[in-house]
């Protein structure tokens, strides 16, 4: 596969992108990710096996991911994409934003999943709903001030306009009442976010 001349990806890069990002994973999940429709991506995945960028593994949950092949080749098409949009210095610079904020939803996420009672640390049973309310809080504190380092790295590179469409879509679900979408699914706030943060590793060619 060579580097497209057109900075916007294709459908085929955007399923490389994504495994490089979320690891093995199913079509309703790539669906999810890329934003591409179904058929696109059963088609497109058949074709990356082809070429034999990508591998598929069967039982009862069965997914795709990327060969040492697949691997090779989406660094070379990411880097292409990288600097045919001019975007490293901006993405770079979005990058630090984002380091700042990361903590801080590490200690939401942890805050949300344990707490102290009488000097012990234990599982929050979610029973308590001031205490609920306040670490939620802290999430949409977190969230407004991320809105800027999306925005940026949407303008540098269109693809990165999902998160933003993504990560609220799980805030909302979450005031609905469906608390798992906060750091219990794999379409939860958490998840998405670390989605994000390795799409920002993936799209440098940075490692954790």
């Amino acid at each position: 596969m060579n580097p497209p001349d057109n900075p916007t990806p294709d459908g085929s890069l955007l399923l490389l992108h994504a495994l490089r990002c979320v690891g093995t994973a199913g079509p309703e999940r790539l669906r999810a990710v890329t934003g591409l429709d179904e058929s696109d991506v059963e088609s497109e995945l058949i074709a990356l096996g082809i070429e034999g960028l990508v591998s598929r593994y069967p039982g009862p949950m069965p997914g795709w991911s990327l060969t040492a092949a697949g691997r090779a080749a989406h660094a070379e098409l990411i880097a292409h994409e990288l600097d045919a949009a001019g975007a490293r210095a901006a993405v770079t610079a979005a990058f630090d934003r984002f380091l700042v904020l990361n903590p801080e939803l590490l200690d939401l996420c942890a805050a949300w999943q344990l707490r102290t009672v009488d000097g012990v640390v234990t599982a929050n049973d979610h029973r308590d709903p001031a205490y609920d309310a306040r670490v939620l809080a802290g999430f949409r504190d977190l969230d407004r001030r991320a809105v800027p380092v999306r925005a940026e790295l949407a303008a540098a590179l269109p693809r990165f306009a999902r998160y933003e469409d993504r990560l609220a879509g799980a805030l909302d679900r979450v005031a609905a009442g469906e608390t798992a979408y906060l750091t219990d699914d794999l379409a939860s706030y958490h998840t998405v976010w670390a989605e994000w943060h390795e799409d920002l590793l993936a799209t440098l060619g940075l490692r954790r």
